[in-house]
């Protein structure tokens, strides 16, 4: 199972998520929490392209460790990034907005190791 793979599964949860977050959350929690959960489908979607263009790249014969590595930190950028954030919108519970930022870290290595390996294959 590679990183393309990976990335349509993720792309396909976070449609899901985002038509779940538009309809089933309406109503059931406050606007602010909504924009949360709405923030986390769209980094979770971002993301996950990244990781299928990963995919496509190392298939390809075109990428290398750190566009391998890249991929794995756009893969724990998801999680901890936009899984704090459904979480936080849906229980409210503040302290896994304190997560958010470790799954935003992830997602700036991933992109500075994605852009340095891209330079290098080029």
């Amino acid at each position: 199972m590679g990183f393309a793979f990976v990335g349509a599964v993720l792309a396909f949860a976070s449609v899901a998520l985002g038509a779940f977050g538009a309809h089933a959350l309406k109503g059931k929690i406050s606007e602010t929490m909504l924009e949360v959960f709405h923030t986390g489908a769209q980094y979770e979607m971002y993301h996950s392209l990244a990781l299928v263009a990963v995919g496509i790249m190392l298939r390809l014969g075109i990428g290398n460790s750190m566009v391998q590595v890249a991929g794995w930190l756009f893969v724990v950028g998801i999680l901890l990034f936009s899984g704090s954030l459904y979480v936080l919108s849906i229980t409210g519970r503040r302290g896994f907005g304190a997560i958010t930022p470790l799954g935003g870290l992830c997602f700036l290595g991933g992109w500075a190791l994605f852009a340095i390996g891209v330079a290098l294959a080029m």
